[in-house]
Formats: C-alpha cells, structure tokens, sequence
C-alpha cells in the first residue's frame, strides 16, 4: 500500500472514537509486510474474485483458514494488509486460502455481489484441495473486522433459503469460526453510520428499507449453524469491540457454542499484526479449532 491509501483508510476512520496511544492504526497498515502466496487463484471472471493460496511445508494433508479480510467493506481496504498473517498462520501448519472479493465502491460490490463472492470464494477450496493437499475435513473461517462479519456469515449459509441471491446449495463445510474484532452487528452499525454510512451503501438501504436482506445478511438474525465461535477482541479497540460484544451477548442467549477471548494488550489491528503480543493468542485459538495444539 502506498501513502495515498494510508491516508484514505486513515479518513475512513476519522468518524470514529480517538484510540488509546500507542496502539496500531488504519495508517499503520501500509508498513505491513506482504509476503507473496504460494499461488493466487482466481474462483470468477472479475479481477477482485481471487483468493491467495498459503501452504505449509510437509506432505499433509493440511488443515485450512479461509481468511477473509476487512476494511469497512469499503474497496480502498484491499488484501495487501491481511497477508503477513495469512503468511505466517502457513509458516505454523495451517495453510491459508485469503479470499479478495469485491467491495463496496467497487463495480458489482455491495449486496448481493460482495456476499457472492465470499461464499463462492470460500467454496472454491474444494476445487483446489486436491493438487494442494488440503484437508476438507479440518476447515474454518477466519476473519478480521468486516472479515469477521463474513466468517461468522459463511458458518450460517446452510439456513439461508434457496430464493435469496446470497444462498448456496452446498456450502463448505466449516468446523468453526475464528473471527477477529468482528463487526458483525449490522443493524447497529447502519444506526452508528460507521465508515461514512457503508451499511447502507453495503446492503441498498436501510433495514428499514431492505429487512430480507439484513436478515439472511447479518449473523445477529442469521446466526451460524451449530458450529463452534470464537471471537477475539482487544481490550483496548475502542471502535469496534461494542459490535463483536453485542453479538457476544446475544449469541450465548441463543445457547450458540461461543467463547469471548480479550486480547489485553491490543487495540483493533495488534490482532493481525504477527509480531504483537497478540499473535500467540491468534495462532492457538486457530489451532485449537482445527483440533491442534
């Protein structure tokens, strides 16, 4: 990323509560490192629907993450900034297929176009799990931020019915969801016009206007189905931590098989940052998923 986009995810963020200092921000994202994948797949005909392939050394099969990035929704966050993680969840055993889709502000992205591509991103795995070495039998769903909304997303598309655009006759079946900061929460965030009111621009409208949309759209409405969570969340992210509570809250009411971890020495973006104090919590939560150690 250059300073050009430093400085638009920076304003993108403006609207939001001031973090404690010291802490990682928006502009911090440019000075990522961004460790080229093992290969990078195209699952559609649009430049944006690709994933980046990360496998570990060794024979596997290989356990996966399908990672899905954040940034608002919003298309100047793009997946350069996720790849240091995605890198080094590989460089410990678990290969990563990092999905880019499109976003809003790009040509398709918003509803349904952005859903589409997660889901058919995510489901493209078994198309490549043989020549990779991927087991099928040990998958989840990681995501970061907006990328966490969508990994607890794609543990819910088996409820979603066959006549909204966004369903799938067969989604990848996922053993749980590690999501990071998620902000999943979407009616909230359209109320707090987070992002210079993206909800809207992401979904049409308001849920007012569109309520099927945020229902099959929203893991509040729309929850995961009988699959394990973990949501990670920073102490100190004084932005976005609210929204991954809230779900917190109302997913334990629902009886869901989900675990808060508080990450104590980070803010929003520590966590997908490999050399904070917050990667070893990272990578055992995700090991510990896939049934390792």
């Amino acid at each position: 990323m250059d300073k050009i986009l430093a400085l638009i995810l920076l304003a993108a963020s403006a609207a939001l509560p001031a973090q404690p200092d010291g802490l990682l921000t928006a502009a911090d994202l440019a000075d990522f490192e961004n460790p080229a994948p093992d290969a990078r797949i195209h699952y559609g005909d649009h430049s944006l629907q690709f994933g980046d392939l990360r496998v570990p050394e060794g024979d596997g099969p290989h356990p996966v993450a399908v990672f899905i990035h954040g940034g608002c929704w919003l298309s100047e966050y793009d997946i350069v900034h996720s790849s240091a993680l995605t890198a080094a969840l590989a460089s410990n055993g678990i290969a990563t297929w990092s999905l880019e889709y499109r976003r809003v502000g790009d040509d398709g992205g918003g509803w349904p176009g952005t859903f589409q591509d997660v889901g058919r991103g995510a489901d493209h795995l078994r198309s490549i799990a043989a020549e990779y070495k991927l087991d099928l039998d040990r998958v989840i769903a990681m995501g970061h931020s907006a990328g966490g909304h969508f990994a607890l997303w794609l543990a819910a598309r088996s409820r979603i019915p066959a006549d909204v655009p966004v369903s799938a006759a067969n989604p990848l079946k996922l053993r749980g969801v590690v999501a990071l900061a998620p902000a999943p929460d979407l009616r909230n965030l359209h109320e707090a016009q987070v992002c210079g009111h993206v909800i809207d621009r992401l979904m049409g409208g308001s849920p007012g206007q569109v309520p099927v949309r945020y229902r099959w759209a929203d893991p509040m409405e729309n929850p995961p189905d009988r699959v394990a969570q973990v949501l990670v969340i920073g102490k100190h992210d004084l932005n976005w931590a609210p929204s991954g509570l809230r779900y917190y809250e109302a997913a334990t009411k629902r009886g869901d098989d989900v675990v808060k971890i508080e990450a104590p020495e980070s803010g929003h973006f520590e966590l997908i940052d490999p050399g904070s104090s917050s990667w070893p919590l990272v990578l055992r939560e995700a090991r510990k998923m896939l049934g390792g150690r």
